[in-house]
Parts: structure tokens; C-alpha cells; sequence
């Protein structure tokens, strides 16, 4: 996947018989080839994406970030521009490999956006969806817009009402699995089930809540994965796990403000207990997306690196590799400045642990 730079320097001049050839018009010269401005990001990623375990699928939450300029893109575009074409040169780089589509969570996506997705990502390249919010949340904000990615913007204003379709398998069916399997199909990676927190006043015990997540389940064609990312720590338990291990469905090792770490969720949810693993990385504990992204604007910088989290992720990685099961982790700018630097020192951490691991030597 790397590009190397196109050369510039002089053209040997030809001689006539009479002398030195007249040199063209500027209008007439042959335009030099521009050089890949991307070309060494490419080489070095690619280099590090060999260090890598088979299996592992790294990206971001998204893609359309005008501060990706020389990170991810050769040339500033606008957000507009990038979320309409920039998924072309996204899957262009040696390290991102996977990416999220967190828009499917407001509104479902057009065929014509997924057609326009699938035209852009070359074969194999996986995307992790979102499932719709009216789907997945125990409650509606009637009087705005429903909560972002970080659980921030509007989470906890407006009116609160039960959600009659939370849960819904014919809603699910005709508005989220539908369009991916008739027209994303080869791209379609885990659908992520994000459930958003819920006010106390809402909120179902977990023995209900247990009950529809089962049923709900069970009902979901195989045809696709599904992931299940919580956001309320009292429903990480050992049954939960158990319900999701008896329908082969991920739990989305998350990183966000009111979740355990990483590492703390798989003490109740072992890697190994489904066919492959997630991990998302969107803020940290105890911080608030509006502040953070204010403060990590324009995401072209590393500004508050977190080791502690990366070696986490890394352990769980590597976990994954030994059991030979696929993983992918997509990471937000708001988790520590920039996605895309932050997926790179997650690369350079789990291909040092790796490469020393028992599991990597015996291939």
C-alpha cells in the first residue's frame, strides 16, 4: 500500500546540429510528476502493520477531521468533503484498516451513502456501524437531538421518555440489518450496539433488561456479527456475559467516562468468550466531551497521552492473537488528541509485546 514519491530534478537538454535546442514555452513543458505527500507516512506504517498480528483491524471512530492533514490526508479538505470521499485515501493507509460509521446512529443510512461508501474501500476492508438510536436506547430525548458518540451533547437534557422500540427486532431488521446485508454486505463488520446511559427514573432492572438483550439476540440474523457496548456498569455482570457468549456476541471493551477501564470490563467478560474482540477508545473516565474537544481541537496532536491505557488495550490484543481470533479497535480523537496517533502508539505497543510473545513464535 505504500507510494513512493515521484522525482522532480533536470531533464538532459538535447543538442541540435546548429546548438542548444530552443526550450519549450512554459505553457508546453511537461508537468513533472507531483510527488506522494503521503508517501513516507505510508512506507512507515506499513513497516509497523507487518509487526502486527494477523487478525487485528485498526481505525478510528470516523474519518471526516480537516486536522488529519499529513496524519491521514495529503491535502486540507473540509469536513463536508471528507465524509462524502475521504474514505479513498482513509483506506490508503497501512494502519487503518477498519473504521467506524457512528452517523448510522441518528438516522439510517441511505443506500446510495452505502453504495458511495462501498465504492470508495478496497476488498476485505471492514467497517464497524452503529446500530440505530431509536433501536438501542431505553430512552428518547423528545426535545432534542439524541446523545453523540461520548454520551455528552445532549444526554442528560430535554425530556426523557421510554423508548417503545427498544430492543425492536422488526425495527432492527428493516432499518439497520436490511441495507447492510443487501448492499454494504462485504464491508459490514460487527454492528456495535451502543446503549446509551439511562437516568435512574428510566432505567430497567437488570433481570428485565437481561431478559429483552437475550431475546433480542437471539432473534438477529447470523448472516452479520454484533458487538454490545454498555454504558451502564450495573449491567456488566456475569450474566450478561453469559448471554452474550450464548449468541456469539462481543462486548465492546470501552473506554468512556462512567465505564471500568478496559482491562476491569474483561475480568467479567473474558476475551475468549466470543469469536472475536472490540475494543473502543472515546474518553476518558471521568472527562467530558465538550471540554475535551475544545481542548483537542484540531485532533492533529498526541495532548494528553495515556500509557496506562494503551499497555491495557495492547494485553487484550495480544490476548486475542494467541486465541487467534480477530479483534478491532477504533479509537476517538477525544481520547487522547488524535485518533490517528493514538492508533499508532497502540500499533507500536501490541507489535513490541508481540513480537516477544510465545504465541507470535509459534506462528
Amino acid at each position: 500500500m505504500s507510494r513512493s514519491p515521484g522525482r522532480r530534478g533536470p531533464v538532459p537538454s538535447q543538442l541540435s546540429l546548429f546548438g542548444e535546442a530552443p526550450r519549450p514555452a512554459a505553457a508546453e513543458a511537461p508537468a513533472a510528476p507531483e510527488p506522494d505527500a503521503m508517501a513516507a507516512v505510508y512506507d512507515d506504517a506499513a513497516r509497523l502493520a507487518a509487526r502486527l498480528p494477523a487478525g487485528l483491524h485498526l481505525g478510528t471512530s470516523s474519518w471526516s477531521f480537516p486536522g488529519w492533514q499529513g496524519l491521514v490526508y495529503a491535502r486540507r479538505r473540509s469536513t463536508e468533503e471528507l465524509a462524502r470521499d475521504g474514505l479513498a485515501e482513509y483506506a490508503r493507509h497501512p494502519l487503518l484498516t477498519t473504521v467506524g460509521i457512528d452517523r448510522s446512529f441518528y438516522a439510517p443510512l441511505p443506500d446510495s451513502d452505502l453504495r458511495r461508501y462501498r465504492a470508495q474501500l478496497p476488498d476485505g476492508f471492514r467497517c464497524v456501524p452503529k446500530a440505530l438510536h431509536a433501536v438501542v436506547s431505553q430512552t428518547l430525548q423528545r426535545s432534542e437531538a439524541p446523545p453523540d458518540d461520548d454520551g455528552g451533547r445532549g444526554a442528560s437534557r430535554g425530556r426523557a421518555e421510554p423508548n417503545p422500540d427498544f430492543l425492536s427486532v422488526p425495527l432492527f431488521l428493516s432499518r439497520v440489518a436490511a441495507p447492510l446485508l443487501s448492499v454494504f454486505r462485504p464491508h459490514a463488520g460487527p454492528v456495535l450496539l451502543e446503549l446509551p446511559p439511562v437516568g435512574p427514573p428510566h432505567r430497567l432492572p437488570p433481570r428485565a433488561f437481561f431478559e429483552r438483550l437475550d431475546a433480542f439476540l437471539g432473534a438477529l440474523p447470523r448472516e452479520l456479527a454484533y458487538a454490545v457496548e454498555l454504558r451502564e456498569r450495573a449491567y456488566l455482570t456475569g450474566e450478561y456475559r453469559e448471554i452474550l457468549g450464548a449468541h456469539g456476541v462481543a462486548h465492546t471493551y470501552s473506554y468512556w467516562r462512567n465505564m471500568p477501564s478496559p482491562a476491569a470490563q474483561a475480568e467479567v467478560v473474558p476475551v475468549s468468550n466470543a469469536p472475536f474482540a472490540i475494543v473502543r477508545l472515546l474518553l476518558k473516565p471521568g472527562r467530558r466531551y465538550e471540554a475535551e474537544q475544545r481542548r483537542f481541537h484540531p485532533f492533529n496532536r498526541i495532548v494528553e497521552p495515556d500509557p496506562a491505557m494503551r499497555a491495557e488495550v495492547a494485553r487484550l490484543l495480544c490476548e486475542a492473537a494467541a486465541l487467534r481470533i480477530e479483534s478491532f479497535v477504533l479509537v476517538n480523537n477525544k481520547a487522547e488528541g488524535s485518533a490517528p496517533l493514538t492508533v499508532r502508539a497502540i500499533a507500536e505497543e501490541v507489535a513490541a509485546a508481540w513480537q516477544g510473545s510465545p504465541a507470535a513464535a509459534g506462528g
